[in-house]
Formats: structure tokens, C-alpha cells, sequence
């Protein structure tokens, strides 16, 4: 495991996994419709959405400091804060 234990792998996977599962929570509860009806200006879902997206990234850091892998998880506590400020400029 030590092989892994890589700044640039926590950042990578930091960063693609919202965007996986911010997709495939829209693509799950059908909100394709709702967010062409509203637009791209309702800002309060995407909020939202950023949050819900953000959510397995905080679960994983957890999972890599408790197996000892320290650098990928402070990696991916630096590929989610993008979404995290994303989503504090969208509810501004």
C-alpha cells in the first residue's frame, strides 16, 4: 500500500469522484428535467448537488487516515475543496 500512498492519487481521485457521483445522483433521481426547466441560475440546488457530491470524498479520508495512508488522504481533502468552495460561492 505504500506504493499508493501518493499526494497526486488522493488529488486525482479528490477530484473525479464528485463529479462521478454528482452525475450519477442526477442521472438516479431523474433531475435531467429539472435542472433544464430551471436553468442553470437556481443556485440553491447546486449548492446542494456540490454538497451531496462531496460527501464520499469526506467518507474516503476517513477510510485512507484510518489504514495509515496519510497523503492520499490529505490528496483528496485538497481535490474536494474546489467543490467545497464552489458550493459556499453558490450559496453566496
Amino acid at each position: 500500500m505504500e506504493r499508493w500512498d501518493k499526494y497526486w492519487v488522493g488529488i486525482v481521485l479528490g477530484l473525479i469522484m464528485p463529479a462521478v457521483v454528482g452525475y450519477f445522483y442526477i442521472d438516479t433521481f431523474g433531475l435531467w428535467s429539472t435542472i433544464e426547466m430551471l436553468g442553470l441560475a437556481l443556485k440553491q440546488m447546486w449548492c446542494k448537488l456540490l454538497l451531496v457530491s462531496v460527501f464520499p470524498d469526506l467518507a474516503f479520508i476517513f477510510v485512507f487516515y484510518s489504514a495509515d495512508m496519510w497523503n492520499v488522504a490529505k490528496g483528496l481533502l485538497i481535490g474536494a475543496f474546489p467543490y467545497l468552495l464552489g458550493s459556499i460561492a453558490f450559496a453566496l
